[in-house]
């Protein structure tokens, strides 16, 4: 199972895509440390997202409980408060990776984000990290009409500094409290996954392979596709809100709640009434979602659909040799 901790919705930027800057958490309702305690303690990955995660100042106390629950661990940040993470990789080391934000080159970066000088910020703390001898680092970058061509300049330059790199496109739920993200020119949008996705097919790590999966999977996403592979949410992921709740997932239009950690344990929820009632609403729901965090565990609970699609169009692309080819599309498992 794999684990999103929510720990704060206060954020220091203002992003185009999201306006949970516009609804903080109130500091003193936040989940203390100690609640993560009661999260399963047998998880493949956690993910300690925000809001802005270092804003919290007890993140340090999360990640130290956090991390007797987990294989792995990491933490999403806009990377603006380099001293604190540099701080934080000082003292964990390669216990702990980072997935950086970005939203384009410095000009369409920081007007997306709304942070003065954010790019220089994102840089700066990458370059510390990886002078820092930190393996699981990299960046992520949520793909809009205005900075879809930014993609492929950020991916040759996370290659060029090895590091790793994530895609997303804009999405609407009560998590983002948005309800207008959208494309005025989706096929444009998508081509450029598209050409991400070649990209990484052409590399000779198996990961990557499968990361190509995954965007010819935003592009079907932005295209107005049905995902291929069944959402299960709330099956073998769950998310934990600043507030002790237990949910599905952040992509839902509105909060599907399964119950408190504060007020029972994790096996209660788990095993309730309401969280059967919930996963209900998920076999149900017709948002058609490919954020990461649903996605990630669907490919590897059904390993064996995009591993096929990676062995053809691999096997295409090494008989096109070095020729460009149209990878194939994914398309929803029947």
């Amino acid at each position: 199972m794999e684990a999103c901790l929510i720990v704060t919705y206060r954020c220091n930027a203002k992003c185009y895509m999201c306006n949970t800057w516009r609804y903080p958490s109130k500091k003193e309702e936040e989940f203390p440390p100690e609640l993560v305690n009661r999260i399963p303690g047998d998880l493949r990955f956690i993910n300690i997202t925000g809001g802005e995660p270092l804003i919290r100042g007890d993140l340090d106390e999360i990640i130290e409980i956090a991390l007797r629950k987990t294989r792995r661990l990491v933490i999403s940040t806009n990377g603006y408060y380099t001293k604190k993470i540099v701080k934080l990789a000082g003292k964990y080391g390669n216990r702990i990776g980072f997935r950086i934000s970005v939203e384009g080159l410095p000009a369409a970066n920081d007007e997306l984000r709304g942070l003065k000088n954010g790019f220089d910020h994102v840089l700066r703390t990458l370059v510390n990290l990886h002078d820092m001898g930190l393996r699981d680092i990299g960046f992520g970058i949520t793909v809009s009409d205005r900075n879809a061509k930014d993609m492929i300049e950020l991916y040759r330059l996370a290659k060029a500094m090895n590091l790793e790199f994530a895609t997303a496109t804009t999405h609407n739920s009560f998590y983002f409290h948005k309800t207008d993200n959208c494309f005025k020119d989706p096929e444009a949008v998508a081509g450029e996954f598209e050409k991400i996705a070649a990209e990484l097919l052409k590399t000779n790590k198996p990961k990557n392979w499968f990361r190509a999966y995954f965007n010819m999977g935003l592009a079907n996403k932005v295209r107005g596709g049905r995902r291929p592979l069944p959402c299960e949410v709330g099956t073998d992921v769950f998310f934990l809100d600043p507030y002790g709740c237990i949910m599905p997932c952040n992509g839902s239009d509105e909060p599907m709640v399964m119950g408190n950690l504060r007020e029972k344990t994790f096996d209660e929820i788990w095993n309730s009434k309401e969280a059967d009632e919930v996963r209900h609403k998920v076999k149900n729901c017709v948002k058609q979602c490919w954020m990461i965090g649903s996605a990630s565990p669907a490919m590897k609970k059904r390993i064996l659909i995009p591993a096929k699609w990676v062995a053809r169009n691999k096997l295409r692309m090494l008989r096109a040799r070095g020729e460009d080819i149209h990878l194939e599309q994914v398309c929803p498992a029947s």
